[in-house]
């Protein structure tokens, strides 16, 4: 009733302010908070935020340090304090509440982002600039960004739209860029610091438990963390969505998550841009979920589909040197960063199809399916800069190498009629590949004048895949080479020293990963058969992005609108023809897909300790060949309202934040228990936080959240297979000791 109550009211203030931010023509900062160092216990309090604090820093856009002003992208930042209130179970939670993007997947550790409608293998996820997409997925399923400790992360870095000439294959849709932190060289940092943390969030009895140390001698720092978590099931609320309706709460199976994570960083800095760092990392979990409500519940088709990870296993070893400052004739700073990771996993599918009446409840058909991947990468990036009067210059090369090997299993049992006769199929439905690749990039910052600027480059990629002979394969399909060129050209204009107009545009590219080109067998429900497609060529996209950029002492704000049209985009498409008694697909190129919309967000600071934000977005997918297809994968719209207030002494905050999602059309008509329209929904989020003591330099603080206060029966993506909901209204507990 709250939410129901709430949401006109919401939905005509918020459009309001909105609206205002757009008709004022001003851009972006929508979480502008400046990136801080690690927490120094020291300080008893930590200050309020100043107005200064509108002016974010992002180093994902430019590959350089620069203000989110005087970027011509769409860019969000999310620093350390705004990752130290919300307590994300991954770093995709911090997503829900920014213009343009959306998170896809629930339970505990399943979240993946999704930007301006585009999910997957079309966004590229990185770690400190390098990337950490799996090969090995379906085209729907990117690497989850949780295999990244939330504990080490320093900021949240999200493009809006293709990043493919700094960042190569993957980067169509946008870039979310996971920055870990580091221990502080200065010389005022503390020899040694550390932190202890306990969560509990109520929704699936979560408990988590962290640690961190950091040590500081001469040119060399240490940093060591850990955490662990467990998570069970939580429960959706009774009420009704769409076409579902639940008189009482109703568990979310296989949604909770047994996991671990624990780093290790050194680093060695000879002086001011120059030094050298190691970092190793492991994560380990099991139990992890898709999540699932009894089909009884959903009414419709009874079959049950029930998807976990037993397990998961990554790690990775990282190093890199900078040079500093040397002023060559061709550079004047050099990088350099490379890496291993093995990311292994174990996925289980259970589907049970009853046969419906007049047979016996428990008469099906019951399928399960077993697979292993493992997943080798080994990968380095080194570019330069050379700074001139009007030029700063950044190039470079880039290269990974993935190697993937796997096993399948089956097992088929009719149940009904007699005893129950198994029917067991072991052979890999993908062989033993290989995906390499290397790329060649220069960008330059031009200062064509005081007022204009332009940021102009280009990419030339090679991508090559190689399938090997493997046991099970009678065929193995042939390998493929293909290059790629893409470039982009990005326009500022100064209107004064508050408003920037900005422009770009540019071509984006994904190269068909190794589930696309070469897999082979029944699908894993059991229903078609999917056929290799080696000859797969790349996806591309050119996109167009339009807006400006505000940024006074106490208000920043952004308006952008923009259109992807990706071409060759590849599509599960029948073939019309069977094999083993199974409908036929096959992965194709299609003719052109489209997303546009327009995102605006601005942020006020106000005196006493206030802020108040707004952001709203729209996206809208089209499947230009074919508009009996839908495409979308995301709401049509969301609008955002924050009202925060910091006390001027830093011992405490309160946030409120209020969400509504517009309703969502663009769906497969009957494939939803939903119903052929996904309704908008209002969810509300209350957090706050305080500091409660410190004693001989060790200090007590507590954060509380108090997530779906409406208690709101609501799903947070357009699934058409399934219908996931988010928990019931859900209380969330954090303490925190530093030293």
């Amino acid at each position: 009733m709250i939410s129901r109550t709430f949401s006109s009211a919401a939905r005509v203030t918020l459009a309001a302010a909105a609206l205002a931010m757009v008709s004022t023509v001003v851009s972006t900062v929508a979480s502008a908070q400046r990136a801080t160092p690690l927490p120094q216990a020291r300080d008893s309090v930590r200050p309020a935020p100043k107005s200064t604090a509108l002016g974010a820093v992002t180093v994902t856009a430019t590959r350089r340090a620069t203000e989110v002003q005087a970027v011509p992208t769409p860019v969000s930042v999310l620093d350390s304090s705004v990752i130290r209130e919300r307590q994300p179970n991954t770093a995709a939670d911090l997503l829900r509440e920014l213009p343009g993007v959306d998170v896809i997947g629930t339970g505990t550790n399943q979240a993946r982002p999704s930007i301006r409608g585009q999910r997957g293998q079309r966004i590229l996820l990185l770690q400190d600039g390098m990337r950490l997409n799996n090969a090995r997925r379906q085209q729907d399923f990117g690497e989850i960004p949780g295999i990244v400790d939330v504990a080490t992360i320093q900021r949240v870095e999200v493009v809006r739209g293709p990043a493919s000439v700094l960042y190569g294959t993957d980067a169509i849709g946008g870039v979310m860029n996971i920055i870990t932190r580091v221990p502080s060289f200065a010389k005022d940092a503390p020899m040694t610091a550390g932190s202890l943390g306990y969560r509990y969030g109520s929704a699936g009895g979560l408990q988590r438990g962290e640690g961190s140390f950091s040590a500081r001698a001469g040119n060399f720092v240490m940093l060591a963390t850990g955490s662990k978590r467990d998570a069970s099931d939580y429960e959706a609320p009774a009420g009704r969505y769409g076409k579902v309706n639940f008189a009482n709460d109703v568990p979310l199976a296989n949604a909770g998550v047994n996991d671990k994570n624990a780093s290790v960083y050194l680093g060695w800095r000879y002086k001011t841009g120059t030094g050298a760092w190691l970092r190793a990392e492991t994560y380990d979990a099991k139990n992890a979920g898709f999540g699932y409500v009894d089909p009884v519940l959903l009414g419709g088709d009874l079959t049950r589909i029930q998807i976990v990870y037993p397990t998961q296993h990554f790690t990775k070893l990282s190093t890199g040197f900078s040079t500093g400052f040397f002023s060559s004739p061709v550079a004047d700073k050099v990088d350099f960063t490379a890496y291993r990771q093995v990311n292994g996993r174990d996925l289980s599918q259970g589907i049970f199809a009853p046969f419906g009446a007049p047979y016996p409840a428990d008469a099906g058909i019951d399928i399960q399916t077993r697979n292993h991947t493992d997943l080798r990468t080994s990968g380095f990036r080194a570019e330069a800069t050379k700074v001139f009067s009007r030029d700063i210059i950044v190039y470079g090369v880039d290269y990974f190498h993935d190697y993937a090997t796997g096993s399948d299993s089956s097992q088929t049992t009719m149940f009904g009629f007699g005893p129950p006769r198994p029917k067991s199929k072991v052979k890999p439905s993908l062989p033993t590949a290989t995906l390499g690749s290397v790329g060649v990039f220069l960008q330059n910052d031009l200062r064509l004048h005081e007022r204009l600027s332009l940021l102009v480059g280009g990419r030339w990629q090679r991508v090559s895949s190689d399938p090997m002979a493997t046991t099970g394969f009678t065929t193995i399909p042939a390998g493929d080479v293909q290059s790629t060129t893409v470039f982009a050209t990005n326009a500022l204009f100064k209107v004064n020293s508050a408003l920037n107009l900005v422009a770009s545009v540019g071509r984006g590219f994904r190269a068909p990963n190794l589930v696309e080109r070469y897999f082979d067998g029944p699908t894993p429900e059991g229903s078609a058969y999917q056929s290799a497609t080696p000859g797969l060529m790349p996806e591309k996209s050119l996109n167009v992005d339009l807006g400006a950029k505000f940024r006074s002492d106490r208000f920043a704000a952004e308006a952008f609108v923009y259109r992807n049209d990706i071409s060759d985009a590849v599509r599960i498409s029948a073939t019309g023809a069977k094999i083993s008694n199974l409908p036929e697909y096959k992965n194709v190129n299609v003719g052109k897909l489209r997303a546009a919309g327009m995102e605006a967000t601005g942020t006020v600071v106000l005196d006493r300790g206030f802020q108040l934000s707004a952001n709203y977005s729209t996206v809208k997918s089209k499947n230009l060949i074919d508009a009996a297809i839908p495409i979308g994968d995301t709401f049509s719209n969301k609008l955002v309202g924050t009202v925060a207030w910091h006390a001027p002494s830093g011992r405490g905050w309160v946030e409120y934040v209020v969400r509504r999602n517009g309703e969502q059309q663009d769906i497969l008509a009957g494939s939803s228990p939903v119903g052929n329209t996904l309704p908008a929904f209002v969810v509300h989020n209350i957090r706050g936080g305080m500091h409660l003591f410190t004693v001989r330099g060790v200090r007590e603080d507590i954060d509380l959240q108090v997530n779906n206060i409406a208690n709101t029966l609501y799903s947070e993506t357009a699934n058409a297979g399934f219908f996931r909901p988010e928990p019931k209204r859900n209380l969330v507990v954090a303490l925190r000791t530093s030293f």
